[in-house]
């Protein structure tokens, strides 16, 4: 069988799909130029061993936005792009600011921003969850994180967008004069941004980067570029993601009375919303020499993808892994990546989404879909609605 990721049907619902390519194709040679890998221990084995499956495949889908824009994005190392040794002197500075306690502390600030969006949903409304609180929440805490200017946010969002959008294919001539003149803006909003904390300092990450790149190189100026960037995109869009999965699994599963009426459920609502819809669903790898995988041979250079969405709801690994379970006991998904690459803002996604959902069953107790059919963003990547509307009383 071949995988079309891009297929309108696997894009509403992927999992069927993944489930064909356990049973029958788990080393599906795609007519996309990649191997997708679709059973949770193979998945697992390629996440552990970056000395066998090199992330400079995600370098290279980087390097392909990169070349949409007229000014480049800088030619330094990503985090996301790049192995060990090069990925463990970036991930050792840029885990200054996402230090469990640093996290922690951000609760009370997630909590009023929420609070400031559902405040505004008004009592026996039709409103759109996404729009409303899955979108704001997770931009304007990123953007605070990193120090970011509250009236440009909405560029953020944007600038996330077309990054996204340009990462899922060749795009249209509309879309790459959009992306020549977002790549413009954004890079000279970023090198104002450096110049004023070199020059002022703030308790924020970019501050935090920019004394790195001073102590003695240990970030170059694209590199810190670069890292804002990949925050942009992956603290931003993959959160409204799993708070629109969080919500959508909910709300179709007739949840949210029970987890109402005890709030401690919440975190098991997004842990197992994690597992059952993951917001990330494919990540790239490249082989490194000529190495096995689930019978298969996979040679040296091919380019390999690994299906975080089906992984997550492998038999094999999952008991009943189609049936969203509440109370399912603790599993080891896969959806925030393993290993060097594990999701470094992974808890801070998990304490947005708790606190959104905390928030919104505090206010509203009755939350029922008003659309039968639920759009999804078309994405190779990530996978979120596109609006999640509901009457809320």
């Amino acid at each position: 069988m071949d995988y079309n990721p891009f297929d309108p049907g696997v894009l509403r619902n992927p999992y069927p799909t993944y489930a064909r390519l356990r049973l029958e194709a788990p080393v599906c040679r795609t007519s996309f130029g990649f191997a997708a890998i679709s059973r949770y221990d193979d998945v697992l084995e390629a996440l552990r061993r970056p000395q066998a499956f090199s992330s400079s495949a995600m370098g290279d889908l980087i390097d392909g936005v990169k070349a949409l824009s007229p000014e480049g994005l800088g030619r330094g190392e990503t985090l996301l792009g790049s192995d060990p040794p090069v990925h463990t002197r970036l991930r050792k500075i840029v885990n200054r600011g996402f230090a469990p306690g640093r996290v922690a502390a951000l609760e009370p600030r997630i909590r009023a921003i929420a609070l400031g969006q559902v405040a505004e949903i008004p009592n026996g409304s039709v409103c759109d969850l996404v729009a409303s609180l899955a979108v704001p929440l997770p931009v304007t805490v990123i953007a605070e994180i990193l120090g970011i200017d509250p009236d440009r946010r909405r560029d953020f969002k944007r600038w996330s967008e077309e990054i996204l959008s340009a990462a899922a294919g060749p795009p249209t001539p509309e879309l790459r004069a959009r992306l020549e003149l977002s790549f413009v803006e954004r890079a000279a909003y970023l090198e104002a941004v450096l110049e004023d904390r070199k020059r002022r300092p703030r308790d924020d990450v970019i501050s935090a980067l920019v004394e790195a790149e001073q102590e003695g190189g240990a970030m170059t100026a694209d590199e810190v570029g670069n890292f804002i960037v990949l925050l942009l995109v992956a603290g931003n869009e993959t959160t409204t993601n799993l708070i629109g999965n969080a919500l959508l699994a909910a709300l179709e599963h007739h949840l949210f009375e029970a987890i109402a009426l005890d709030l401690s459920l919440v975190s098991a609502l997004v842990e197992e919303t994690l597992r059952y819809d993951a917001p990330v669903q494919l990540t790239f790898r490249r082989a490194r020499q000529d190495v096995e995988l689930a019978g298969e041979k996979l040679h040296e250079g091919e380019l390999v993808g690994l299906l975080l969405g089906s992984a997550n709801r492998d038999e094999r690994h999952f008991p009943d892994p189609d049936r969203f379970h509440l109370l399912r006991a603790k599993t080891t998904h896969l959806a925030f990546g393993l290993g060097t690459h594990f999701c470094p803002g992974a808890s801070l996604a998990r304490l947005e989404a708790r606190v959104a959902l905390e928030v919104l069953l505090s206010r509203f107790r009755r939350l029922e879909l008003a659309d039968r059919e639920v759009e999804r963003v078309p994405s190779l990547l990530t996978r979120g609605p596109k609006a999640v509307r509901v009457h809320c009383s």
